[in-house]
């Protein structure tokens, strides 16, 4: 799904380019980006043993570990390992069964979930139909406030039809939401838990009752996050191979970046890009690169402004110089996009990729080009507002280059400072973009599936931060999301995919691969994007017997 996450830009948080397809199988080696200077694999080595205990880094502490509220890297790191979803997302971005071990489409509008039998909560009782219904009705109630209830706006029953049976019926087809089963809309938790939990549940005063191979132990506020290993999980395969996990949260990167060489920290995610030299010198651990759906774009969030014209935007885009951005902002380890949505995010049918994806131009750069269409906009001299943040040095190098570029082309884009939570509400609070023109974003999908981006910009939609509306961009979303047959689908969102290039409701900045560091005791977490929702923290363990 297209997430535009409040921390959009910390470290290599953009998607895998041009290398991306190479990685559709885990067993494939790993495959160097030709001229960029890394290497991308969806795994690190296997872990060699178990271990107590590991130290796990990050940027920021969850705001909430509520499923239905997680919106963020980081609570969707942590609630990873402790909450399971209906289906799954793998290491290699393919889509399997999850807690339902299968599920049938008698016709277009309903969904059958067939549950694993057996599973247990990490309290000892057992998962049945009910905490599914339960589980996935909430995610629509308006006084729950989810981000994610546009998942379910077709949605017209769930219901329990056996023991371990439920039936979901839709108003019109709509493969996306089967797909998003294996993300934050298909979470199962304890129904108990939810009555019991009331005002205080996902906060640091509540309780957790999920399936995963972790259990949440203790939230310290403002320190740390402890996890247990889960006894009785159901997957043999993903048992975790160490009792605890830690979680910390540093936010200063320098701080970041000394915990990782220290070893107070055994791990993270995200690695600030600024560090990456520094990193790979030191020889305490390893700097690796895995697949990622997700790209770095400008989203405009008012389209009664300067940007509302057309020719602007285009301006904005040709005067990006993405090659030194990517220098800057992303440790030199990225490409140009060439699309909002990532090439990462082509993995349902690669075999579709070169011809839908590789074959788009490469972004213009023509200052010349640019300036005269802003003149020919009758736009020279005017404001353009974009949001920064302390967040991230990525942020202001961005932001400063937009600057830089609307300079050069005759626009005054003025750098409005936010503070990292304000950051954040500007991704879920439409009142918090009054006074914007822009905002820096990372929008991933949270399956391989490139319309789960596209889905972002139709009408109304909840992630379409500046209210952008196209009839024909809607009408061929609903033709690409009534559509069953991976390569078909993917065909059509190439259309959709053209729209929006021609349109710019968002511009494409640039794409790099996720990053991960992992200290030298251990080894075995999956490297990229898919941290989100499969259980990494289960398959690390000791780098050595």
């Amino acid at each position: 799904m297209r997430m535009p996450r409040a921390i959009a830009l910390l470290a290599c948080t953009a998607a895998l380019a041009a290398t991306t397809a190479a990685c559709s199988g885990a067993t494939k080696p790993a495959v160097t980006a030709g001229g960029a200077g890394f290497t991308v694999s969806p795994t690190s080595p296997p872990a060699q043993g178990p271990l107590d205990s590991f130290t796990w880094s990050l940027y920021a502490e969850p705001y909430t570990l509520d499923y239905a509220l997680a919106y963020d890297y980081p609570p969707n790191t942590v609630l990873a390992n402790v909450c399971e979803q209906l289906l799954r997302v793998t290491p290699d971005l393919k889509i399997e069964p999850g807690l339902a071990v299968k599920w049938a489409q008698p016709d277009p509008r309903t969904l059958v979930y067939t549950l694993r039998p057996g599973v247990k909560f990490h309290d000892g009782t057992t998962m049945t139909a009910d905490d599914v219904v339960a589980s996935l009705k909430r995610q629509m109630a308006p006084e729950t406030g989810s981000p994610w209830g546009t998942s379910f706006k077709n949605v017209d029953t769930i219901e329990k039809t056996g023991p371990l049976e439920v039936t979901i019926r839709l108003g019109k087809a709509d493969v996306l939401f089967h797909e998003l089963m294996a993300a934050s809309p298909g979470t199962v938790v304890s129904a108990a838990s939810l009555a019991e939990g009331g005002k205080d549940y996902g906060t640091p005063k509540g309780k957790l009752n999920c399936t995963g191979p972790f259990a949440l132990d203790t939230w310290a506020q403002g320190d740390s996050i402890t996890l247990r290993k889960h006894a009785a999980y159901w997957d043999p395969e993903l048992a975790a191979k160490s009792e605890k996990v830690k979680f910390t949260f540093i936010e200063d990167v320098a701080a970041r970046s000394n915990a990782f060489l220290s070893g107070a920290a055994d791990g993270g995610y995200m690695v600030p890009s600024s560090s990456f030299a520094q990193l790979r010198a030191a020889g305490k651990g390893s700097l690796l690169f895995g697949p990622n759906t997700a790209g770095s774009n400008l989203a405009v969030l008012d389209f009664h402004g300067a940007l509302g014209d057309l020719r602007v935007r285009k301006a904005l885009s040709m005067a990006l110089d993405r090659k030194n951005i990517i220098k800057a902002a992303a440790g030199g380890v990225g490409v140009p996009a060439k699309a909002p949505a990532a090439r990462g995010a082509w993995a349902l049918a690669p075999e579709k990729t070169a011809a839908l994806f590789d074959t788009l131009p490469e972004p213009a750069y023509d200052l010349e080009a640019a300036k005269k269409l802003v003149q020919e906009a009758g736009a020279t001299g005017r404001t353009v507002t974009l949001a920064t943040s302390t967040l991230a040095p990525e942020i202001s190098v961005v932001a400063n280059a937009v600057q830089a570029a609307g300079r050069q082309i005759g626009l005054e884009v003025r750098l409005k400072p936010v503070s990292p939570d304000a950051y954040s509400g500007i991704f879920v609070d439409p009142n918090a973009r009054a006074g914007l023109d822009l905002v820096i974003t990372s929008g991933y999908d949270n399956t391989p599936d490139p319309l789960e981006f596209y889905q972002y910009l139709r009408t109304g939609d909840f992630g379409n931060y500046g209210n952008w509306s196209n009839a024909e961009f809607d009408v061929a979303f609903d033709r690409a999301n009534s559509e069953p047959d991976p390569g078909k689908r993917t065909e059509l969102t190439a259309e959709l995919q053209r729209i929006a290039l021609d349109e710019l409701p968002v511009i494409p900045v640039y794409e790099a691969p996720y990053s991960v560091f992992l200290g030298k005791r251990i080894t075995g977490a999956p490297t990229g994007v898919v941290h989100l929702y499969y259980p990494w923290a289960a398959t690390i363990g000791a780098a050595k017997r």
